[in-house]
């Protein structure tokens, strides 16, 4: 059910006169990054300039983080459609020439964040303006939310905080660069993948490398563990799960002819099927004890639980469909792959219906090359406005289209 030809005139005048502002605000946010639980300064200007717009922002118990609502027009308050951002920045170095850069060593927004943000932002201070004017029917709760990147993530103290006590649904949108600005890609299911990260310690008795055989021969031991453990968890699940084990860390020993007491390895377990994913807490202590035990030696398996799957609602995936069409045309609208990313608004999806969007931020006609997570990632700022008009449009057609919808 598409927006009404005028409210959707309306918004997008709305949208104009905000988004030199919020290009500013975002470039601010980009030079000031801080990292999960440090967002102290990106909470007190998103605060202020909510109350500037007339909002009653509630700061997080945690410190960081805020919620902003809007109650709407209409008599009716039982209805909340929720808008989610994250405020963290990563612990990565700027590598970029810009005027904006980041003035932090060693941190910056190479994930997008500020681009969420500000999105957030600008959608809320278009629909105080709908509200001012008698055209916002139902209310809307703006989720600022810190540590998405950290585990345990920033959802979390959202939800212990009442954050979703009242939404009915809860929608956000996460920076694309391989499409192209003015583009959205949507996805009903699963979108993103669990994340966990996973711990091996190993210890034993140590020794001379020239008689290995009184002794546990512990970097062997490590080095059959990380090389066999992916490939046991894979004829231990479902293969359409699509689970899989990546090590990112190994460190044992210091001299080339000491066997050392002990030895470690860090990696990620990731996984698209929230069934496999329950389930492999237990399977992966239990694959690496019995790959070592030959060795004879102990073995300490941490699994820190991350998150869980990202899965789209079908009836919230087709809302995002109708305020893409309504704001961007129907040509702006793609499909995107599921990825094995990890994302934290995958908590908010136990809990109530919604969905994440991706928003393109690459320059129409540049070369594809660039991903997320690395100093250099920059975005084309077109798709700040583009992200503000799907964030009211979904706004606005949640609430009452909502409950129609799934009746």
């Amino acid at each position: 059910m598409p927006l009404h030809s005028e409210l959707v005139a309306d918004v997008d005048r709305l949208v104009k006169t905000y988004v030199d502002e919020l290009v500013l605000f975002r470039r601010d946010l980009h030079a000031h990054p801080e990292p999960g639980r440090e967002e102290f300064r990106t909470t007190r200007v998103v605060s202020e300039r909510l109350i500037e717009a007339g909002l009653q922002p509630r700061h997080l118990p945690v410190g960081t983080g805020l919620i902003a609502d809007l109650d709407g027009n209409a008599t009716d308050r039982t209805t909340r459609v929720g808008l989610r951002a994250d405020l963290d920045a990563l612990r990565v170095a700027d590598e970029k020439g810009v005027p904006y850069r980041s003035t932090r060593n060693g941190v910056c927004h190479a994930c997008g964040h500020d681009v969420h943000t500000t999105v957030v932002l600008g959608a809320g201070l278009v629909l105080a303006e709908l509200q001012a004017q008698g055209k916002l029917p139902h209310g809307v709760r703006l989720i600022f939310q810190p540590a998405e990147e950290l585990i345990p993530g920033g959802a979390l103290d959202v939800m212990a905080a009442g954050g979703l006590e009242g939404v009915d649904q809860i929608y956000c949108l996460h920076c694309d660069p391989k499409l192209e600005a003015g583009q959205v890609g949507l996805r009903s299911g699963p979108i993103t993948a669990a994340a966990d990260r996973v711990h091996v310690r190993l210890t034993g008795p140590g020794g001379h490398t020239a008689r290995p055989h009184l002794s546990a021969d512990l970097v062997h031991a490590l080095s059959t563990l990380v090389s066999q453990l992916p490939a046991a968890l894979s004829r231990r699940v479902d293969p359409r799960a699509g689970l899989t084990m990546v090590w990112g860390r190994i460190h044992a020993g210091a001299a080339a002819n000491a066997i050392p007491m002990e030895g470690e390895a860090e990696g990620t377990l990731r996984c698209l099927d929230r069934d496999a994913w329950e389930t492999s807490a237990e399977i992966v202590p239990e694959l690496a004890k019995e790959i070592v035990r030959p060795y004879g030696v102990e073995i300490d398996v941490d699994v820190h639980r991350g998150v869980p799957p990202v899965v789209n609602d079908p009836v919230a995936t087709a809302m995002l469909h109708d305020a893409a069409e309504s704001m961007l045309g129907r040509s702006a609208i793609t499909t995107t792959d599921q990825s094995l990313g990890g994302e934290d608004f995958a908590w908010y999806l136990t809990e109530v219906p919604g969905a994440l969007a991706r928003l393109g931020v690459r320059s129409p006609g540049s070369h594809p090359g660039g991903d997320l997570h690395q100093g250099t990632f920059d975005i084309d700022e077109h798709a700040i406005g583009v992200g503000v008009r799907l964030m009211v449009a979904a706004a606005l057609l949640g609430g009452n289209a909502w409950h129609d919808a799934v009746v």
